[in-house]
């Protein structure tokens, strides 16, 4: 059973539809929504609060990256709207050595539904079905307990030795791919 319906937009960038929601590629009319969250304390475990500047330059890095790897964050939307409610997926930024599977919901009337978790499911099942990568991985400011939960609801593991782009505290997981995970694998964390 897979996470998500594959579609295609009009100029054929992929679209993934899950029971309520659809994720497509970002497009300008994201920035204030978008920007409404990264100007926000809410944004303080994932590097925020963001000016405008920082957040249109973030923006403008994710399109790059989906022209440069061939994935990068969705927009997020419920069914029936066009507005996006988060950006959820894999994501390759120059700073990093690896990708990253990453979220954040904009609003807070959309938390604790399990939105995060359907668009991040489908989301890293289109990447490894698609990218040819077979990890991934979540960096977590190490306070962020909701984001720890997501991880492991995703079945990923805490990774001690995995890079860290920043030098502040984080708390790495690691995504497999289906049949890509050591087969030491310990329970709950990589030795």
């Amino acid at each position: 059973m897979t996470s998500y319906r594959l579609d295609q937009d009009e100029q054929g960038r992929p679209v993934l539809w899950t029971a309520r929601l659809r994720l497509r590629l970002p497009a300008m009319k994201d920035l204030s929504p978008g920007f409404r969250f990264w100007s926000s304390e809410r944004s303080h475990m994932m590097g925020g609060p963001w000016s405008r500047d920082q957040t249109r330059d973030a923006f403008h890095d994710l399109l790059d990256q989906w022209h440069r790897h061939g994935f990068s964050l969705f927009s997020v939307t419920l069914h029936g709207s066009d507005t996006a409610i988060g950006g959820i997926g894999p994501f390759f930024p120059f700073k990093h050595r690896e990708p990253e599977l990453g979220w954040s919901l904009w609003r807070l009337a959309d938390e604790g539904k399990g939105l995060a978790y359907e668009a991040a499911a489908a989301a890293r099942d289109w990447f490894f079905a698609h990218s040819g990568h077979k990890t991934a991985v979540s960096y977590t400011d190490p306070a962020n307990a909701r984001s720890h939960r997501l991880c492991e609801r995703l079945g990923g593991v805490v990774d001690p030795r995995a890079w860290c782009p920043d030098a502040e505290p984080t708390l790495t997981y690691r995504h497999y791919a289906p049949g890509h995970a050591p087969a030491d694998l310990s329970r709950g964390a990589l030795a």
